[in-house]
């Protein structure tokens, strides 16, 4: 039976994108750039005037990481630095209008409409079929809606054949979602390929808005928005008060809201929404051609997978051929090879390698990007379509969040490692630094351990990170941090970023296992994402976090005490600062916390039932 708590959001409607404002846009970059300044000046004196000799090993981990956050300051900044107007082109009525050269440029455009599935519910599959069967074209056109089902089940395919849509299985699991995607392409056809995963549920306006971006003969993909339509709302402070405490807690969650504004509690509590992510970092990429693909809501041109798959597959096939025929020339000690025994070799080498439309790899989507993009023969394009045109299911639970977040983290960590885009042939300087701000990202749990224990240390040793808490110390630091916060406030108009941040903080443990992993030579495996909540206690997922809490509470209790006892080399100032910098990182640290305890309403009502 389905968990069909979602049904419940069915009338949600996707927020609109962010409109497009020159203004804010020239504002933007005059904050960005006065915050880079003056970021620039304070990390200059933190190296040149303000390390403590006296405790160098504390003070230069300090300014490391200060230096390493504010590099990848500088690489959001450039990832931010311009936007463009939303512009939707025409719907193409036939294929010449798309693909002009195409022998058969007068037929309709064909459209492989494909969802991938390994154990979901057949029923949460049902409910995307019957959305695709309903999606809408001005223009005659030929939709095939096809299911992958790797887990190769008679309920998959008995709803398959209900719905009237084409059911596609193989033997194996061999490559994991890229190798069904290739199975399914070696049976089909269509121009365009449309990519959904098991819950992706298209809206009727999906082709019609997006198609029209390949009137551009050199347009690869485009990425639509993801939306988790079934986040939680949370309850409004005055509403959760009054119903646990009555009417004076009522009337103490309005006081509450009346100082600070509304405060909502168990609102989105994973940081689920990613509207940060598609309407402002992807977004932002258009104008450098560096979006990347992110799997679900994608369409695709065929051509220019296939296409790239075919360029990969030759050059693999050269390499190995190349490297029997090194073997053999040094052994046998001849100069050449004879043609017959190359031919021989070159067929073998063929034999042996996969053609992969997809990378068979746990981050396929982004490695399959980067391959289309160096592609300077063909100069592939991408585009990130602003319009939310599907839903999907958010991760309900802590246990299937970390599954999910490890994957990103671990599958973009070893792309870094194993084939680093910085130094990949064919990529634009723009597009270099646009997934180096992407993959850079996941190596900030190491500096942010810092920036967690560094107060920690100050408060239970007195030992201070900077040569003195003084005037000028807070006259370097706090400009910086009150420019940064207006530039970051403007870059982002719209979206809400401290929980953002404060997920990007408390992300640290998640982190430092998958750059451990990578760094051993571990394989990142290709687990998929439950798509119902999984039951339990998921406080043991967040020690870490909880660590870091109850620390800085303590260390705060022992500077105190200690200052009041006398004799101890903290100073007022430098027991202030730190307070209030460990108090930010236990608010960061609360939000996951919370998540590990939160339990969604209707199993709130189970309970008590």
């Amino acid at each position: 039976m389905i968990d069909d708590y979602f049904l419940k959001f069915e009338d949600r409607v996707p927020p609109e994108p962010l409109p497009y404002s020159a203004l804010r846009e020239s504002l933007w970059q005059f904050l960005a750039v006065i915050a880079l300044v003056i970021g620039g000046w304070y990390i200059w004196w933190r190296w040149t005037a303000s390390l403590n000799p006296d405790a160098m090993w504390f003070s230069l981990a300090l300014v490391l990481a200060e230096s390493f956050a504010f590099f990848g300051m500088i690489l959001f900044v450039f990832n931010l630095w311009k936007d463009e107007p939303i512009k939707l082109e025409a719907p193409p009525a036939l294929l010449s209008d798309v693909a002009p050269d195409h022998p058969e440029g007068d037929r309709t455009i064909v459209v492989d409409v494909m969802f991938a599935t390994y154990n979901e519910d057949p029923e949460l599959v049902r409910l995307g079929i019957r959305e695709a069967k309903q999606m809408t074209y001005p223009h005659p056109i030929d939709i095939r809606i096809h299911i992958l089902d790797d887990g190769r089940r008679d309920e998959m395919r008995a709803v398959t054949e209900q719905e009237g849509a084409n059911y596609i299985s193989r033997t194996t699991n061999e490559g994991f979602k890229a190798g069904n995607l290739r199975n399914a392409m070696e049976q089909t056809d269509g121009d365009f390929l449309v990519i959904c995963d098991a819950d992706t549920r298209p809206f009727p306006t999906l082709l019609e808005h997006t198609l029209g971006y390949f009137r551009d003969p050199k347009m690869a993909w485009v990425q639509t928005p993801q939306w988790f339509y079934d986040l939680p709302e949370g309850e409004r402070l005055t509403s959760k008060l009054a119903r646990r405490f009555g009417a004076k807690g009522g009337e103490w969650g309005r006081r509450i809201e009346d100082a600070f504004g509304p405060v909502t509690i168990g609102a989105d509590p994973f940081v689920n929404d990613p509207k940060m992510f598609y309407d402002i970092i992807q977004r932002r990429r258009n104008p450098a051609n560096a979006s990347f693909c992110c799997g679900a809501g994608s369409i695709h041109r065929r051509e220019a997978v296939m296409e790239a798959a075919l360029r990969s597959f030759g050059a693999k096939v050269e390499k190995r051929t190349f490297d029997a025929e090194e073997v053999i020339t040094v052994s046998s000690k001849e100069r050449e090879v004879s043609t017959d025994l190359m031919e021989a070799i070159r067929t073998q080498a063929a034999t042996t390698e996969l053609l992969t439309p997809y990378r068979f790899h746990v981050s396929e989507d982004i490695y399959t990007s980067i391959v289309l993009h160096s592609d300077r023969e063909r100069g592939w394009k991408s585009k990130m379509h602003p319009i939310v045109e599907s839903k999907m299911l958010s991760p309900q639970d802590l246990l299937t969040w970390t599954v999910q977040r490890y994957k990103y983290a671990g599958g973009s960590l070893d792309i870094l490692v194993h084939d680093n885009p910085l130094f990949r042939r064919g990529l634009t300087f723009q597009q270099r630094m646009m997934y180096a701000t992407t993959f850079y990202s996941y190596l900030a749990p190491i500096w942010n351990v810092v920036f967690l224990f560094g107060p920690i240390i100050y408060l239970f040793t007195g030992i201070s990170p900077v040569s003195a808490y003084s005037t000028d110390f807070f006259l370097h630091l706090i400009p910086f941090l009150v420019t940064l916060e207006l530039a970051m406030m403007v870059g982002t108009w719209g979206i809400s970023g401290y929980d953002a941040k404060a997920s990007y903080l408390s992300f640290f443990p998640l982190g430092l296992r998958a750059i451990w992993a990578v760094a051993r030579g571990q394989k990142i495996s290709f687990p998929v994402t439950p798509k119902v909540r999984q039951s339990g206690n998921f406080l043991r997922l967040v020690q870490p976090q909880i660590a870091v809490v109850a620390l800085t509470l303590l260390g705060a209790v022992w500077a105190i005490g200690s200052v009041m006892l006398g004799d101890t080399p903290h100073s007022i100032s430098g027991i202030v600062a730190n307070i209030l910098w460990g108090l930010n990182n236990c608010l960061a640290m609360a939000g996951i916390i919370g998540a590990a305890l939160w339990v969604p309403p209707q199993d709130k009502e189970s309970e008590t039932a």
